[in-house]
């Protein structure tokens, strides 16, 4: 597990980055798919070419049988798929890390221009806001690993099937007939490829809920920010601002009725008082 410390790093770097369903993949792809394929899959693996046997004694011909059967090892396959699939992420890594940089620069200046513009898609402490550019790079990661999965998938069934034979047929020079040639622990190989395929598929499907909640999340968020409009311009529904500013005419229409009021009884006092003397 040493060869993947390196890239393992880099990933946990993501994860403060991402999104749950982000994270629970992380977490897939550290345990189910890096951590088996150190432990175990190299240990299964080890004696694929030297307990190869072969019913010939033609020089070469088990060297030629085997290369004909797997062009590449099995382990060697998931290595390059968790590579490729891995780099998408650490791409996003680095844009967020650049985005990040930036808007550091941003608060600087904000400090000694109060009129600066503003952070707008990281915090101070340096965690990132999935919106705007970073949804679409985000998004675009995603879609990529997706693809990268599907690729993987099809491509294992196309070179080994998803099933290792105990036993297969070859007849390629220079075997001169056709030859019988047996693998080594077929049972226990067959686990394993099963087992990664299932993970495998299990990546893809957290990829597309993903995909599915973000647009869901950003299309539920459009419809509330769409509604606080409609609600302040809506006639029906005043602000807070105009219930006060009412409150406020009532009362003074109030204070000038009393003042009115008053007037005319003191004007009414003053006529009585007049009519009296007379």
């Amino acid at each position: 597990m040493g060869d993947w410390g390196f890239l393992s790093a880099l990933l946990d770097k993501v994860q403060s980055h991402s999104t749950v369903i982000g994270k629970i993949w992380m977490t897939v792809l550290f345990i189910f798919r890096i951590l088996v394929l150190g432990a175990g899959a190299e240990n299964v693996w080890s004696d694929e070419r030297s307990n190869l046997v072969c019913n010939t004694n033609t020089p070469g011909c088990e060297n030629v049988c085997y290369d004909w059967k797997f062009p590449i090892s099995h382990v060697r396959f998931w290595v390059m798929q968790i590579i490729f699939i891995s780099t998408p992420t650490l791409v996003y890594l680095g844009h967020v890390v650049h985005v990040i940089h930036q808007e550091n620069k941003l608060r600087e200046e904000l400090k000694r221009n109060p009129v600066a513009k503003s952070p707008k898609y990281s915090n101070e402490k340096g965690k990132v806001v999935i919106k705007g550019s970073m949804l679409g790079s985000y998004l675009t990661q995603l879609f990529i690993k997706i693809l990268l999965e599907v690729a993987f998938i099809v491509g294992q069934y196309y070179l080994f099937g998803f099933i290792m034979e105990h036993m297969f047929h070859c007849q390629k020079l220079p075997c001169t007939v056709m030859t019988e040639c047996f693998m080594s622990r077929p049972t226990e190989k067959t686990i394993f490829i099963i087992f990664m395929l299932v993970v495998a598929c299990i990546s893809l499907a957290l990829n597309v809920l993903e995909v599915f909640y973000l647009l869901c999340k950003r299309i539920t968020g459009k419809k509330d920010k769409h509604r606080e409009i409609i609600y302040v311009n809506d006639t029906r529904y005043p602000s807070q601002f105009s219930v006060e500013l009412d409150a406020v005419n009532g009362m003074r229409h109030n204070e000038l009725n009393m003042a009115l009021q008053n007037r005319w009884d003191q004007s009414k006092g003053g006529l009585d008082a007049a009519k009296s003397q007379l």
